[in-house]
């Protein structure tokens, strides 16, 4: 809707005084939203940064805690591994029949006698 023009210029003065008013106050507010935008972009820059960083080292801290579980895992099983290689050892030995060489050494060892038994006095045995 167009405006009148008033017939007093001093009237027409101030309706446009009013209206660069208005283009000024409008140009100020604009630039105070654009520097509170920018400032919520800075401040939510500065938060998101934050919480990846603690989300990263919250990560690396799992991370860290996976890698020794599974070290130490690893450990048990190469531990769990010789036990086991050294029971079948232990187990194939005992049921393996003895070595020739051993049998030698044992017939060539000379035969410990037998001691006599001891008799006790005053005790008769019954023959």
């Amino acid at each position: 809707m167009a405006t009148r023009k008033p017939k007093n210029p001093e009237l027409a003065k101030a309706v446009d005084s009013l209206g660069d008013a208005a283009q000024h106050v409008r140009a100020a507010v604009l630039g105070k939203i654009e520097g509170v935008r920018s400032a919520a972009q800075a401040e939510m820059a500065k938060a998101k940064a934050k919480a990846l960083k603690k989300t990263t080292a919250a990560q690396d801290r799992a991370e860290g805690a996976l890698k020794k579980a599974e070290d130490k895992l690893h450990r048990l099983i190469a531990k769990a591994q010789k036990s086991l290689d050294a029971a079948v050892k232990k187990a194939e030995a005992a049921s393996a029949p003895a070595k020739p060489a051993v049998k030698k050494a044992a017939a060539k060892a000379p035969a410990a006698k037998k001691a006599p038994a001891k008799k006790t006095p005053g005790r008769k045995t019954a023959a």
